[in-house]
């Protein structure tokens, strides 16, 4: 019998249709970047650790340098499918499938590098920062320092107040909308700039949840009606460079329960809170905006000469 945990798991991502998978490899943003930063990372001689390891594209990438890499999944399916690709790729020998829980699993050894990809938007569904904080503890309990480096090294999250169209030919339907960045969304209008609400740095001890209120000055009139989360993931940083290698995630509009017309100069105080790993409506259902000043309603302060 599945256990609590287990169920939620299940339900909220990890156990995610291999179809899905698919998808991601054909996500040319993505794979670019991480091949990049697991290039720049990973050395020759290195042992890597991937938790949740899907197809074992990402290990694929480690094992072009490293010695020896330890893919971890928890879906029979996935281990079933990663062995079958990796059997097929130059390198595969050196990836060793294994199917465990990420919340259990330690390796046999210590390693130098840790890949971890469990990453939904704002960090909800999926379960990256619970695996990683789990990992390290149980990690500096079996071997000691250093904590390995880890794939991301950070993750920056931002919200940012929008005026989203919800007509559909003529149908009304306030929905949840996933949008790819770097190209316009004719059907949304951005009100403000975006906040950053929190910095995840996995070198460090991170929290599992968050409870955020920020103020945003309304940049044109409109009526905000949603809140788009931005997540940019830091792969790597560059050093010799000064540079990172990032992938950012597709942006989430979240619509809210109660419009508010704005105008330009009026202060929108946006307020929410969630756990990471967390379903997508327990974040809507404690999302809240106000408007705290009106710009308009000030009154004219008339020079005298």
């Amino acid at each position: 019998m599945l256990s609590e945990r287990e169920i939620e798991s299940c339900y909220l991502g990890q156990f995610i249709p291999v179809h899905y998978h698919h998808n991601m490899l054909m996500d040319t943003n993505r794979m670019h970047g991480f091949r990049a930063a697991i290039a720049q990372v990973v050395k020759p001689g290195m042992k890597v650790l991937e938790l949740g390891g899907g197809t074992g594209a990402l290990s694929f990438f480690a094992a072009a340098k490293a010695d020896k890499v330890y893919c971890v999944d928890f879906n029979p399916d996935m281990v079933q499918e990663a062995r079958r690709f990796l059997a097929m790729n130059a390198n595969g020998h050196k990836v060793e499938v294994i199917h465990a829980d990420a919340f259990e699993y330690l390796p046999p050894e210590p390693v130098d590098v840790v890949i971890c990809e469990m990453i939904h938007v704002a960090m909800l569904r999926e379960k990256q920062v619970e695996v990683i904080e789990s990992f390290k503890r149980r990690y500096l309990q079996k071997f000691g320092g250093p904590l390995p480096v880890f794939l991301p090294e950070a993750v920056l999250m931002a919200a940012q107040p929008l005026q989203q169209e919800y007509d559909f030919e003529g149908f009304y339907a306030p929905i949840v909308q996933f949008q790819q960045p770097g190209i316009t969304h004719t059907g949304t209008v951005e009100l403000s700039q975006p906040a950053v609400y929190s910095v995840i740095d996995f070198t460090q001890p991170n929290d599992t949840s968050w409870s955020w209120e920020g103020k945003f000055v309304i940049d044109r009139d409109g009526l905000v009606n949603a809140v788009r989360f931005i997540t940019k993931n830091i792969l790597s940083v560059v050093q010799e460079r000064a540079t990172t290698i990032d992938w950012l995630n597709h942006f989430m509009a979240l619509p809210l329960e109660k419009p508010l017309p704005v105008k330009q100069g009026d202060v929108l105080a946006v307020s929410f809170a969630y756990r990471a790993g967390g379903s997508i409506p327990s974040l809507q259902a404690r999302l809240r905006a106000e408007v705290l000043y009106q710009a308009a309603l000030q009154p004219q302060v008339v020079a005298h000469a």
